[in-house]
């Protein structure tokens, strides 16, 4: 199985991820619509790239003539999105509750906060003042 068969290998991938963000909000594309759109690979790359995603079942070709249409797939989306809920879901959870909760306390008046150079002002900060 190559690292590309399943979803998590074909989302490791920059381009591959952008051309899905093309195709959630165009809806559904050629690969010439797709590589017009990226500068830095050609048609044959982004036929390529679309092949990783298709094999992860990410997004679904449609043959219409000549020309191939490319969509996205949601059911394995929700297969990752449950497995890292799975691993990161409390530790979330967690972490939205301690933001929640610092965003309610007061902040600290500037004349209240610590000194970050550990003097205080009256203190000369560079050694002895003349």
């Amino acid at each position: 199985m190559s690292c590309g068969s399943s979803p998590f290998g074909a989302l490791a991938d920059d381009t591959r991820r952008a051309v899905l963000s093309l195709l959630s909000e165009h809806g559904e594309l050629t690969v010439t619509q797709i590589a017009e759109q990226f500068t830095h690979i050609g048609r044959t790359a982004v036929s390529m790239q679309l092949r990783v995603l298709r094999d992860a079942g990410l997004v679904k070709e449609r043959r219409a003539g000549k020309y191939r249409y490319y969509s996205l797939r949601v059911e394995p989306v929700h297969e990752v999105i449950s497995f890292l809920n799975s691993l990161y879901g409390a530790s979330l959870d967690g972490l939205a509750r301690a933001a929640e909760a610092s965003a309610d306390q007061e902040p600290a008046a500037a004349s209240d906060a610590p000194d970050p150079t550990g003097t205080d002002k009256d203190t000369p900060r560079w050694g002895i003042s003349y």
